[in-house]
């Protein structure tokens, strides 16, 4: 069996993948972090930012992978997690809201140029793309397109699975604390899960265990894929980070925290440390911690990952 595949990683042991000075010495570095931890694959995440600064980040992401065999072979491609999502509080998160916009096709037509045919998953709020238009491209062009980070409603959320929605990323977060306690973007998505790869948080910090094991008597688990969402912090000792010049405050507790403690950034845990939580607190067998963490992943990417990085 393959190790761990990764299809959301902002950053690792200490390297902040979305610095604009990301290095090849920090990269690779953190690539034999990850291999050591047993992921052999991840999809390089690289969050909300000018359309300028996301394309010379992904230049740069890409550059470094040239240059070195290590990475090629853990970064198996990169995952756009905005710039097309929801401003509004909460639903935000952790994102720059200053650069939060409506899709824009020419925008996004010059980060996958800029991607060199890298860019695998794009995350976006369907409400932020009119008529499905930003949607409906990515998926001609063989791109996975995910929900995230948004307050879709129902309809919009079907419709955006018409036009070739085909995940939603990290359920449960990246949406306020309170909200209406029947119509929201959980319950939406939930009722729409036989339609959809969803993504799940697994550190029992950003959903606690019993609230996630609820979702999966929902779910099942055929269509479901673990992400750590790791930052800087992961692998890392507790103290202060970066996350795209975001500092980030990380306690004993190894929970990323904004400055002001009103929210998460991102996780401070590996993927073997949420396989040690699965096991423990939902008791998860070592069949279906592979199918949420190995096989899933890579049966999700097959189509936009060439066979060779899969």
């Amino acid at each position: 069996m393959s190790g761990y595949f990764d299809v959301q990683i902002n950053g690792y042991a200490g390297v902040d993948f979305n610095s604009s000075t990301l290095t090849l010495e920090e990269l690779r570095g953190a690539c034999l972090r990850l291999e050591k931890d047993h992921v052999d694959g991840i999809l390089l995440t690289l969050i909300t930012d000018s359309i300028a600064s996301l394309k010379s980040k992904i230049s740069n992401v890409i550059k470094l992978r040239n240059q070195d065999p290590l990475i090629r072979r853990i970064v198996s491609g990169l995952h756009i997690e905005g710039p097309f999502i929801s401003p509004v509080t909460g639903f935000i998160g952790a994102h720059p809201v200053v650069h939060a916009q409506k899709t824009d096709l020419a925008a996004m037509d010059s980060l996958l140029e800029a991607g060199e045919g890298l860019i695998k998953l794009v995350t976006l709020a369907p409400e932020m793309d009119p008529n499905d238009q930003l949607t409906r491209h990515l998926a001609n062009e063989g791109i996975l397109v995910s929900a995230g980070h948004s307050d879709a409603t129902r309809d919009e959320l079907q419709s955006a699975i018409d036009a070739g929605l085909s995940m939603f990323t990290h359920l449960a977060n990246g949406c306020p604390m309170l909200m209406n306690r029947h119509d929201n973007i959980i319950s939406r998505v939930l009722s729409l899960a036989d339609q959809l790869w969803i993504s799940f948080i697994a550190d029992g910090a950003h959903i606690p265990f019993f609230v996630l094991s609820n979702y999966l008597k929902i779910t099942g688990l055929d269509r479901v894929v673990i992400v750590t969402d790791a930052i800087a912090a992961a692998a890392a000792a507790p103290g202060v980070y970066q996350i795209g010049g975001q500092e980030v405050l990380v306690g004993e507790d190894g929970v990323p925290r904004s400055e002001e403690g009103t929210h998460f950034v991102g996780s401070g845990a590996t993927m073997p440390q949420m396989v040690q939580r699965l096991q423990d607190e939902l008791l998860f067998s070592r069949t279906q911690i592979d199918l949420v963490t190995k096989e899933n992943p890579r049966k999700l990417l097959a189509p936009a990952l060439d066979s060779a990085a899969v």
